[in-house]
C-alpha cells in the first residue's frame, strides 16, 4: 500500500462533493433507478447481466428502514416492465439487522416474495464481521421457507469461509464468492495477497465441487486466470457459475469475459446516499481510493 494511496483516502473528507463526485461517478450509476436503467439497458446490450443496489447501510431508525424498503417495492416490478437482465442486491443492515434482526427479516422477506413474484432473485450482500452469523442465519431461514430466489455472499479472506461454504451447500447454495474489502484483525481474516487467493481458490472448488452456483466475483486477473483453468479443467457448465464485476472497474478485461464466453454480472449500483458510501470505502480501503485516481487519469480505466 502507497503513501499516495494513503494521502487520497485521508484527504477526501476534505475534498469538494463535486470531485468526489466526478471520481466515483464512473462506478455509480446515479442518484435514481431510471440513471440505473438505462445503464442496465447499455450492459445487457453488450450481453451482460446486472446486480442492482440502492446505496445505504447501517441505518438505525425503523422508519428509514421502511423507506428502503419501499424504495425496492417500487424497483422490484420496474426490472421486467423494463426489459432488463438483472437482479438485486440488498445489505441487511439497511433493512434494519442493527435494530432488530426479526425486524430485518421480515423485510428482506418481504423483497425475496416480491421477487418471487416476477420470477427474481435476491443476493443478500456480506458486510463486515459483527453481520455474518445473522447474515447467514436470514439466509439459511429464508431458504428453509421454500426460497430458491435467494443467495449470499461468502468472504474469501475469512478463516470461517470454507466451513460456512461447506455448511450452505446443504441448501444448495447460490454463493457470490468476493475476497472481501472490510479491515478484519489478523485472528479471523487472512492478510496475505497469495493466503486469499489461494482461499478463494479452495472455496471455489467446495462450492462448484459440492453442487452449488457460484458467482466468481473478482477483478483479480490471477484469480480470473486459475478460475479459467479450474473451470476447464473440471468440464464445469456455463449453467453453474458466473464472473462478477463493479460497474465501471477493467471494463476491458469484462469484456474479454465476455468474448470468451463466459456469463457476466455487473454491480449497478445508485442512490442518494453516493456521497458517503464513496467516502466510507475509499476512507476504508486506501488501495482503491487510489486506484480510482490512477484509473480516472489513464487512458482506458482498465
Amino acid at each position: 500500500m502507497s503513501f499516495f494511496d494513503h494521502l487520497i483516502a485521508k484527504t477526501l473528507p476534505f475534498v469538494p462533493k463535486q470531485i468526489v463526485g466526478q471520481v466515483s461517478k464512473r462506478y455509480i450509476a446515479g442518484t435514481t433507478f431510471e440513471a440505473a436503467v438505462q445503464v442496465i439497458r447499455s450492459l445487457n446490450h453488450k450481453a451482460m447481466m446486472a446486480t442492482v443496489d440502492i446505496l445505504g447501510e447501517h441505518i438505525a431508525e425503523k422508519q428509514a428502514a421502511l423507506q428502503v424498503r419501499s424504495e425496492w417495492e417500487s424497483v422490484i416490478p420496474r426490472i421486467p416492465q423494463e426489459g432488463l437482465n438483472s437482479n438485486i442486491s440488498v445489505k441487511l443492515t439497511q433493512l434494519g439487522l442493527q435494530i432488530d434482526p426479526e425486524f430485518c427479516y421480515q423485510n428482506v422477506r418481504v423483497l425475496v416474495e416480491m421477487a418471487a413474484q416476477v420470477k427474481n432473485f435476491v443476493r443478500i450482500d456480506m458486510e463486515d464481521s459483527s453481520t455474518t452469523d445473522l447474515t447467514l442465519e436470514i439466509y439459511r431461514r429464508l431458504r428453509a421457507e421454500g426460497y430458491t430466489n435467494v443467495g449470499v455472499v461468502l468472504q474469501a479472506y475469512m478463516r470461517r469461509s470454507e466451513a460456512d461454504a461447506r455448511a450452505l451447500l446443504a441448501t444448495g447454495a447460490n454463493v457470490r464468492l468476493c475476497k472481501g474489502i472490510y479491515k478484519e484483525p489478523a485472528s479471523i481474516a487472512y492478510q496475505g495477497k497469495e493466503e486469499v487467493r489461494q482461499n478463494f481458490m479452495r472455496l471455489l472448488e467446495v462450492l462448484i465441487g459440492g453442487g452449488g452456483y457460484v458467482g466468481i466475483a473478482t477483478h483479480d486477473d490471477a484469480l480470473i486466470d486459475r478460475s479459467y483453468q479450474y473451470l476447464a479443467t473440471h468440464n464445469v457448465k456455463w449453467d453453474r457459475y458466473e464472473f462478477q464485476m463493479l460497474l465501471g472497474v477493467k471494463e476491458s478485461k469484462r469484456n474479454a469475459i465476455v468474448a470468451d464466453g463466459h456469463r457476466l454480472r455487473v454491480y449497478v449500483p445508485f442512490g442518494e446516499q453516493w456521497y458517503a458510501y464513496s467516502v466510507r470505502r475509499l476512507k476504508e480501503n486506501p488501495q482503491i481510493a487510489g486506484y480510482i485516481v490512477r484509473a480516472l487519469f489513464s487512458r482506458n480505466g482498465s
